[in-house]
């Protein structure tokens, strides 16, 4: 049960809850210690003017005159002070109690009423207090502290309400700390399972995202890598399927002619082994051409970016072609900013123009005209390659980046969907146009923001 994180954050949460308190309760305790050490002082200076009140009475009487030193003997009660005034023999010549008892009735009602109302209470011993006229001993004075019930209600009061608060705050942070240790585990427990179900080969699973916090964006990076887990096993499957489609055909014509020539049906001749050595042929090009689109689904997780100018880029890729063109009667036209820059795979992209390039030669007959234009619009550069040719039929157009999907005859179906998973690889798109028999035009988009970011 301890090894549970929703019980570590609760512990951990009702820790801090414990300390504070405990903070709090030490803090009263030191403020009721400072309060009393406050009231000692302030009773410890009534004493010291009882006793130089004492001292002056009894010099200006030449002795202890009992009806002055009752006054002072009610002065010193009415501050808190219960005395014994004594002789230097010992004898007690006036004490609180005998002070009280020679007030006049009204008096002494008055004086009853008022300690009353204070609620004072007798608690310790005498201390004594030597008294000194002329350097001599002229007797003693004794006093007992009398602890107010202002005192009293004021810690009574102090302890219910620290009582009350640490019932009140206790259970507040108990119910807290359930609380906010459940919101802090309880996504983390939905990733746990989402996670386990995804290890279970159930690529769907997701967890629901709330909030902009750490949680919330591990929640958001799981989601997003088990949707990119969801389309690379959903394009892993329609490839393998695909391809075992492309390989089922010469895979069988070869079977054909290999039964046939052990049957003695088909001689076994030159004409006879170039056919299978033909069919060989297709299917290294169609395994090479698998090939090549696993890298370039891939290419997402290696792609070498670096600054392009894209005229000379371009320019090496139009003189690679020229003879080509040349050869067909095939215009080629490249138009190009000399300041247009693109932060991008060289040899990836590379890749996707050599292909489009390609696909428009194909299509274009003499006299045809293939075109390179490259700008920005908004955020993003624009790459079009377009041509004369023969078109595309409408259709075919929401197919024509399928795997293995072909307009015509020749080819196995792969350029236009290594073309789209490179853009893709950039963050980018493509789009095409087309009007069957005048042409087409295929539009690369990629975002300007990694050029940017990159600076």
């Amino acid at each position: 049960m301890l090894k549970s994180l929703w019980t570590k954050f609760f512990l951990l949460l009702l820790m801090v809850s414990v300390i504070a308190l405990s903070a709090a309760l030490l803090l009263r305790e030191l403020m009721i210690r400072d309060f009393r050490e406050y009231l000692e002082g302030e009773l410890e200076d009534r004493v010291y003017w009882v006793t130089a009140h004492l001292e002056g009475t009894y010099e200006r009487f030449s002795g202890w005159e009992r009806g002055n030193i009752a006054e002072d003997a009610i002065w010193a009660l009415m501050s808190g002070l219960e005395v014994r005034v004594l002789d230097e023999n010992g004898e007690i010549v006036m004490d609180t109690e005998k002070a009280v008892g020679m007030l006049p009735p009204l008096e002494k009602k008055h004086v009853a009423s008022l300690l009353a109302q204070r609620a004072e209470k007798r608690t310790g011993n005498y201390f004594p207090y030597p008294l000194f006229f002329n350097g001599k001993e002229i007797g003693r004075l004794e006093v007992r502290f009398l602890r107010s019930g202002k005192e009293n209600i004021f810690i009574t009061r102090s302890n219910r309400f620290l009582l009350i608060s640490l019932l009140g705050l206790g259970g507040l942070a108990v119910l807290l700390s359930t609380i906010f240790s459940r919101r802090l585990t309880n996504p983390l427990k939905r990733l746990a399972g989402a996670a386990r179900s995804v290890s279970e080969g159930d690529l769907k699973s997701r967890v629901t995202v709330s909030g902009s916090d750490e949680i919330s964006q591990l929640s958001v990076a799981f989601n997003r890598m088990s949707k990119k887990l969801e389309m690379q096993e959903s394009l892993r499957k329609k490839l393998i399927s695909n391809a075992a489609h492309e390989l089922r055909t010469p895979v069988g014509a070869m079977r054909g002619e290999l039964e046939g020539m052990i049957d003695g049906l088909i001689p076994l001749d030159k004409d006879h082994l170039k056919s299978l050595h033909e069919e060989t042929g297709r299917l290294r090009n169609i395994l090479e051409g698998v090939e090549e689109l696993s890298r370039a689904e891939a290419s997402a997780l290696s792609l070498d970016r670096r600054f392009l100018k894209l005229k000379p880029f371009f320019k090496s890729i139009v003189d690679m072609f020229d003879k080509q063109f040349h050869d067909k009667d095939v215009a080629l036209e490249l138009i190009c900013d000399e300041v247009l820059s693109i932060y991008a795979d060289p040899d990836r992209l590379s890749q996707i123009v050599i292909n489009l390039l390609s696909n428009a030669l194909k299509a274009s007959s003499a006299g045809g005209k293939v075109w390179i234009k490259a700008g920005i619009i908004g955020q993003e550069a624009v790459i079009e390659i377009g041509d004369t040719g023969s078109g595309i039929k409408q259709e075919d157009m929401p197919f024509i980046f399928e795997r293995f999907f072909r307009t015509s005859d020749g080819g196995l179906g792969l350029g236009l969907a290594i073309v789209k998973e490179l853009a893709e690889a950039h963050d980018g798109r493509i789009e095409a146009r087309s009007e069957h028999g005048k042409g087409a035009a295929f539009t690369v988009f990629l975002p300007l923001h990694d050029l940017h970011n990159s600076s």
